[in-house]
């Protein structure tokens, strides 16, 4: 039993093993979320989204170009005019050419691409976060299954252990009090069996969510790189790095660009402008008298410079400034605000990480001195020194042991790759994901949308990408076969 339970520990252990053909590793649940989850799909296109305020922006300070165009006719004629026309075709132009607008469109742009800067890091941050949850998720399956494989092996055990208790029971070596507690533990056990089979369907369940597939025979993480060397040093490369206070500072800054907008408006505008006319009466001007006589068609044009000097706005302008002046204090709060949680974030991850680190040490002392206590209290038993129930404590504590390794291993991990995500080094690049050799890249979106200015260019209507998990079937407890062969051997 000892040598079987300690091989059920090698699921979570960071070995180089063989890997079998079809097992999944960490990289390719990462893969896979990176090309497949729809929180991060949807993050993608709010990206998108953002871009197009630049584009948005950049048109109040670009030319503006109408056209209107009236046909009429004339039901009833003015009893007083001789040359009432019949009909009236009339058509207009107007071109008008912003010169200055007192910098409202110059500082409505540069807080335009200062968000979409926002957001990129913002995207950035959406990135590390899904692969901290995939990396939790794959972790935790790793570690139910090692607990439901501690457990059930546990439950063996404690069958056959029963069973020698009764046979010598009937013989006289043992009393019912021996057998009883040989069935309480045993039912104590199936339990716990139980329990940890449902948490390892809901580990599978929740992997598939992030995921998009069911997990394969996970294989043990490959070893954190680039892990800081000392509190400080992490938290000093989270101060540079960190997507979500980049944001935040990215924010703050558009907000003072949003001040200077708002101010503009009590500031004078100067526009160009032409515009041009037609008016066709369509051979029935004065048809009545003078037939013909009459000119049926009229054009007119003209152009010159318009000066708009704000005199009196109800206090509009000043409101929205001071608007825009509190909606800065707050982004500016928003940053401090960010600072002071990554750098709670940074420390307790690297406590923990320290902690469980030593835990795993400490956990694999106990699992070696129970694995040998058990041996020896068994020893003692079979000579009268040593009773069932210390057989079955040794056997608890045994137990109890290993799963607090199992744990410790996985919570190292994940407060290792949460450190890491932190200190913004958790991103598809700094992890070695390709994804077929196409990383998702938001500048090409904004490159290929900032010069667009004709009114009819079109996306193709938009579609899901990230594929739905109806059809995959639902999750058991049970370990694959090839996984069992593998502990069992």
């Amino acid at each position: 039993m000892t040598g079987r339970s300690l091989r059920i520990l090698m699921l979570t252990g960071a070995c180089l093993a063989a890997v079998p053909a079809q097992a999944d590793t960490l990289k390719d649940a990462l893969t896979a979320a990176y090309s497949d989850n729809p929180s991060l799909e949807a993050a993608r296109a709010q990206q998108r989204a953002t871009d197009e305020t630049v584009v948005i922006q950049q048109a109040a300070g670009l030319p503006s170009l109408s056209a209107s165009a009236n046909y009429t006719e004339y039901l009833k004629k003015s009893s007083s005019s001789f040359i009432s026309p019949d009909r009236l075709f009339s058509a207009s132009g107007d071109l008008t050419i912003p010169i200055y607008s007192g910098g409202a469109v110059r500082n409505g742009i540069k807080a335009a691409k200062t968000r979409v800067e926002a957001g990129r890091a913002g995207l950035r941050g959406t990135e590390s976060s899904l692969f901290a949850q995939v990396v939790a998720a794959y972790m935790d399956v790793i570690r139910n299954e090692a607990v439901t494989s501690l457990s059930a092996n546990n439950v063996d055990v404690l069958k056959v252990n029963l069973q020698a208790t009764s046979d010598r029971f009937e013989i006289g070596d043992l009393t019912r009090t021996d057998v009883a507690q040989s069935e309480s533990r045993l039912a104590l056990a199936e339990g716990e069996l139980r329990t940890s089979q449902a948490s390892l369907v809901a580990a599978r369940e929740n992997y598939i969510a992030l995921v998009g597939l069911a997990p394969n025979d996970l294989q043990p993480p490959p070893p954190l790189p680039g892990m800081p060397s000392s509190v400080d040093d992490a938290v000093s490369a989270a101060l540079m790095n960190n997507p979500d206070l980049l944001a935040a500072r990215e924010r703050a800054k558009a907000s003072g660009y949003d001040i200077e907008s708002a101010g503009a408006g009590r500031l004078p505008k100067v526009d160009l402008f032409g515009s041009g006319s037609r008016q066709d009466y369509l051979g029935t001007l004065g048809t009545g008298i003078g037939a013909g006589t009459a000119q049926q068609v009229s054009t007119a044009a003209q152009a010159g410079v318009r000066v708009t000097l704000p005199l009196f706005q109800g206090g509009r302008v000043a409101a929205q400034e001071r608007q825009a002046q509190a909606n800065a204090s707050a982004a500016l709060e928003q940053v401090v605000a960010t600072e002071r949680s990554i750098i709670a974030q940074v420390r307790s991850a690297y406590s923990n990480w320290q902690a469980a680190t030593a835990i795993i040490t400490s956990s694999q002392s106990a699992v070696d001195a129970a694995a040998l206590s058990l041996e020896g209290v068994r020893a003692e038993n079979s000579v009268g020194n040593r009773t069932i129930l210390n057989i079955l404590d040794a056997q608890q504590e045994l137990l109890r042991a290993q799963v607090q390794l199992v744990t410790a291993r996985r919570n190292a991990y994940v407060a290792g790759f949460n450190l890491l995500a932190a200190m913004g080094r958790a991103e598809a690049r700094d992890l070695g994901i390709d994804d077929n050799g196409a990383l998702y890249d938001p500048v090409e979106n904004y490159d290929r949308v900032k010069g667009k200015v004709f009114d009819w260019t079109f996306d193709p209507d938009p579609v899901t990408r990230s594929s739905r998990t109806v059809d995959i079937p639902a999750q058991d407890a049970e370990i694959p076969a090839d996984q069992q062969a593998g502990l069992a051997n």
